[in-house]
């Protein structure tokens, strides 16, 4: 009985020894959950802080445009965007444009458009999930893809219950939180090549798949809704809206085969003034006058114009006052070092040897240049031909190499030379001839030969050019207009310049320049027909120096 009571004993010891180690682990756990619970209420206490902690919104929040009337400038991207999304079969999109023009608003108000649209797809609940191409880093490992989701395998920290029964488990990126509803990515063109082709997938296959080497098909136990989601892929349905401020050749060709392109272009000075005004009354302030005409002239987008408001604004209100003056719009516009924006206007009177040309210099911009030429008789055979302010080189890249060759504005000036030769019997043999685009803003592209052609064929002869027309075109070695790109660009940057009259290519010609009332585009179909017609034309007018009558000329041209 004793060697029993010894082994009770130590029964008892051991049973008492072992409750109070797992007592004690109790009471540590407990009081490890005690002491993350004060932890926690703290720190819900601090946020709860935090967030009654509100400043007022900034103006550019406070201008953000909430419908499609307050986007301003952009009419004809915002008719191709609501249909493009608006309509029962909505597509994918990609924004062209530079900063500050108003594409993420319009993003924004068009899919709330769409929703109003009883034949539209998109629910009333659709979800609108904006991504940043810059932020949305790529991981070659696979461990984290906010775009299209990634895997938490088992073996990392905090896989949770599951990860400890050797789980793996999908986590949704962007393209299955905008399933149903629209995924903007901004600055689409900085997305890395592996993720622009994952990209391509989902669109096709409308899901996306993830992979994981953890998941074994056969293990009964992982859940139903995890093998379905690795055998089936996560719903991806959405449409795409892609911004970017970038051209349309930086673009990878298979992903836009697959949107529709369109193009929101850079604000005109008129245009800003109104986004600067719609500031003013947001404020509820007043403007000196000037202040309105200053933003005008130094802002270079919307958002600019915003910011330099709100600037001068918090100068007035910090002495008190209500109104915006002149004085402290210019002191904002010296101390942020802003530089006036280059603005084209038409000469002030005709001129021998002067040209308006038309340029396209970003997506959906247009620009009037300046074409001048002098000729100077010299010894037969002597002659020069100098060309001053043209790219001598151009690059051209198919996304795999990048070919390099001679520009296609200096293959331009040698056809001007044949057909000045050919056609009006000018040889540039015996004259020296400097042909110059002053302004510092260098010509690429053949779309200047019809107005080269036109202004040293009047240094030559002496005619004076209409300053109120301008000229763009392609100049074959026969003499014919051959058509050029972003001719409705050119027509509004040389209406806002104050030409009056615009030569373009016949077959650019489209129906709706006939309806424009700011300025009289006139098709033409030959390097004659473009000379006659530049020439000046007094004020008022309808007939040309040689006697052409404007409205004949139009008949001719469009046969």
């Amino acid at each position: 009985m004793s060697n029993i009571g010894i082994i009770g004993l130590i029964n008892l010891v051991v049973i008492v020894i072992m409750g109070l180690y797992f007592w004690n682990l109790l009471r540590q756990q407990q009081g490890s959950k005690c002491a993350v619970g004060r932890e926690s209420r703290r720190e819900m206490d601090r946020l709860r802080a935090m967030r009654e902690i509100s400043l007022t919104k900034p103006l550019t929040e406070l201008t953000r445009p909430k419908r499609f009337e307050d986007i301003v400038g952009q009419e004809e991207g915002l008719t191709a965007l609501r249909a493009a999304l608006c309509g029962p079969n909505p597509q994918h999109v990609i924004l062209y444009g530079p900063p500050g023009v108003g594409k993420t608003a319009a993003a924004r108000v068009v899919l709330e458009e769409a929703k109003r649209n009883p034949l539209s797809p998109f629910r009333p609940d659709a979800p609108f999930i904006e991504i940043d191409a810059n932020t949305a880093r790529f991981d070659d490992r696979g461990i984290a893809d906010p775009l299209m989701g990634s895997v938490h395998d088992p073996i990392y920290q905090g896989a949770g219950p599951l990860g400890v029964q050797g789980v793996p488990q999908p986590k949704p990126g962007a393209v299955t939180k905008a399933h149903g509803g629209v995924l903007f990515i901004d600055e689409i063109g900085e997305l890395h090549p592996i993720q622009m082709n994952k990209l391509l997938k989902v669109l096709e296959d409308r899901k996306v798949f993830l992979e994981s080497a953890y998941y074994n098909p056969d293990d009964p136990t992982i859940p139903s809704h995890i093998h379905d989601i690795f055998r089936n892929g996560l719903p991806a349905d959405f449409r795409l809206i892609g911004a970017t401020t970038r051209s349309s050749r930086d673009i990878p060709a298979a992903i836009r085969s697959r949107c529709l392109e369109v193009h929101f272009r850079a604000l005109t000075p008129s245009e800003i003034g109104q986004v600067a005004r719609q500031a003013v009354e947001r404020l509820n302030m007043q403007a000196e006058p000037g202040v309105i005409e200053t933003v005008m002239r130094y802002a270079q987008n919307g958002r600019d114009a915003v910011n330099m408001i709100q600037l001068a604004a918090g100068l007035a209100i910090t002495r008190g006052l209500r109104t915006l003056t002149l004085s402290d719009m210019e002191w904002v516009m010296e101390s942020g070092q802003h530089n006036p924006r280059p603005e084209r206007r038409v000469p002030e009177r005709p001129s021998v040897g002067v040209v308006n040309g038309l340029a396209v210099w970003g997506p959906g911009m247009g620009s009037l240049i300046e074409v001048e030429a002098t000729v100077l008789p010299c010894t037969r055979g002597d002659g020069t031909f100098t060309v001053t302010g043209i790219v001598d080189e151009e690059e051209q890249s198919d996304g795999t190499r990048v070919l390099r060759r001679r520009s296609t504005a200096l293959t331009a000036v040698d056809n001007v030379r044949t057909v000045l030769m050919s056609r009006f019997n000018v040889d540039c043999a015996c004259y020296h001839v400097h042909v110059n685009f002053p302004g510092g803003a260098p010509v690429d592209g053949p779309s200047a030969g019809a107005a080269i052609a036109v202004a040293v064929l009047s240094a030559a002869r002496g005619d004076e050019i209409d300053n109120k027309v301008a000229i763009t075109g392609e100049l074959s070695v026969h003499g014919r207009i051959k058509p050029v790109g972003g001719v409705a660009a050119k027509v509004s940057a040389a209406a806002e310049a104050g030409v009056t009259r615009v030569l373009i290519p016949a077959e650019n010609w489209q129906e709706r320049y006939s309806k424009r009332t700011d300025v009289q585009v006139i098709p033409v179909h030959d390097i004659d027909e473009v000379y006659r017609l530049a020439m000046e034309c007094p004020e008022g007018a309808a007939t040309s120096r040689a006697g052409v009558s404007t409205t004949a000329a139009v008949a001719a041209a469009s046969q």
